[in-house]
């Protein structure tokens, strides 16, 4: 795999005066101009505007006051968070053209910041389904993943070493798999969602996808000190600094019903990292061997899934039953059934769905206590030929509802093409996990 643009790496070279934030941009968009046309990541782009504020960040480094620990990276906007300067669409014809007054939260904390916002990314249609025109940065015959498509392969193309997305199901670790990028998905609440469109309260979170582990890190922690999250707590570990590597003690091998869907070359290579952890002194645990996690995999089965679904399509009654009234057939079927199950639903019922979650995640959090993370997949495989599924969700949806802080590694190659590792942890313990990531990408 080929370098990526990485803004931590560039930044000894700004406050040494050897490189500018403005030469790092320009490094950028040649590998936007070069490739945009074939990977599509991009609804809206800004460049004047960019520049404009590369410029401003290379006085303020020359300076020696750099605004923060982003001022002057390069950075792309999921397009369903609000921009004040730019149009944001949610991947719908029924929002083409329409532009907010104001910026979502995480879009005011890195203009404040003094981080380039370069464009609008690509989303699948309303983050729910309705894949874009976005194709993969490896092969353009297949997917990027979805929903935060173009977020995704702007990174892994090389054009941006920053881009935000959202998960409510697999939306920032599967395309971060297919895309050979990281991406974090932070314990649910600690990055803040206001000014982004929403599908789930409960399930849907802001994520970062970067092009090295540092540079993910950084754009979070900050995200987390700039903007907080109203009423939850502040993202564990976040720091200017990457949390130092710690080797693992104990990692858990979680199955799910992902499993069932691989190949044989994806085992392969899931088993070759597994045996190298081995090799260095890791403990591996899995159903095969310990009864608490056969338990917690056997209680979330695929009746329990669809549960999980049912508890988005309750949380989806507004705005989405606005959308279907209105605009009727317009509006992607997976919106529409959804909406029409939510009035099938009664409060006593997502009541019950909420307790069942908070009592898997208790669960989770108990065996989460006696180990160091949870490895499995961060997708079913490399990704998938064609533009018109954005890939399978089974090995993602797990940590998305129980609102577990998960990374993405790229650290597996299926025929040539990038696969993620996916690294879970205990609720709150987003600094820890991120600290055994680092040990995993560097051992």
């Amino acid at each position: 795999m080929k370098q990526l643009a990485s803004f931590a790496r560039a930044v000894p070279d700004f406050i040494s005066g050897a490189r500018t934030p403005r030469e790092f941009l320009e490094q950028c968009l040649e590998t936007l101009v070069a490739r945009e046309p074939t990977v599509k990541a991009f609804v809206t782009l800004n460049l004047d505007a960019a520049r404009a504020a590369a410029d401003l960040a290379t006085a303020r480094y020359r300076a020696g006051r750099p605004l923060s620990i982003v001022d002057g990276c390069p950075v792309g906007i999921k397009d369903i968070m609000d921009t004040s300067d730019m149009p944001t669409q949610m991947g719908s014809a029924l929002f083409a053209g329409w532009q907010p007054r104001y910026d979502a939260a995480c879009v005011q904390a890195m203009r404040h910041g003094g981080a380039v916002i370069v464009g609008k990314t690509v989303t699948t249609e309303f983050a729910c389904g309705g894949p874009g025109a976005t194709t993969n940065p490896f092969d353009a015959t297949r997917t990027p993943g979805g929903s935060s498509s173009g977020s995704a392969a702007a990174v892994g193309a090389g054009m941006l070493p920053v881009a935000l997305g959202t998960q409510t199901q697999g939306s920032t670790l599967r395309p971060a798999s297919y895309c050979g990028v990281v991406g974090f998905k932070p314990t649910h609440g600690a990055l803040t969602m206001a000014g982004v469109h929403p599908i789930s309260t409960t399930h849907d979170h802001l994520g970062v996808l970067g092009a090295t582990l540092e540079d993910t890190w950084r754009t979070a922690s900050h995200l987390a000190l700039a903007a907080g999250s109203p009423g939850q707590p502040l993202l564990n570990g976040a720091s200017a600094e990457l949390p130092a590597p710690v080797k693992p003690r104990r990692l858990i091998h979680l199955h799910t019903r992902g499993w069932q869907e691989i190949d044989s070359a994806t085992r392969e290579a899931f088993a070759a990292l597994m045996e190298r952890c081995a090799r260095d002194g890791v403990e591996m645990v899995s159903r095969d061997n310990d009864s608490g996690v056969a338990a917690l995999e056997a209680a979330f089965d695929d009746a329990f899934i669809e549960r999980s679904l049912d508890v988005t399509a309750y949380e989806m009654k507004w705005p989405y039953e606005q959308y279907v009234r209105r605009y009727g057939d317009r509006v992607i079927q997976r919106v529409r059934d959804r909406t029409a199950k939510a009035a099938t639903m009664t409060p006593e019922y997502y009541a019950s769905l909420l307790a069942e979650k908070a009592a898997m995640r208790a669960r989770f959090n108990a065996l989460a206590d006696h180990a160091d993370g949870f490895i499995t997949l961060a997708a079913s495989g490399a990704a998938p030929v064609g533009l018109e599924h954005t890939g399978s969700r089974a090995f993602l949806v797990f940590a998305s509802f129980l609102g577990v802080p998960a990374f993405s590694l790229p650290l597996m190659t299926v025929a040539g093409l990038p696969l993620g590792l996916q690294l879970i942890g205990g609720q709150g313990r987003d600094g820890a996990l991120c600290a055994v990531a680092h040990w995993l990408m560097r051992a």
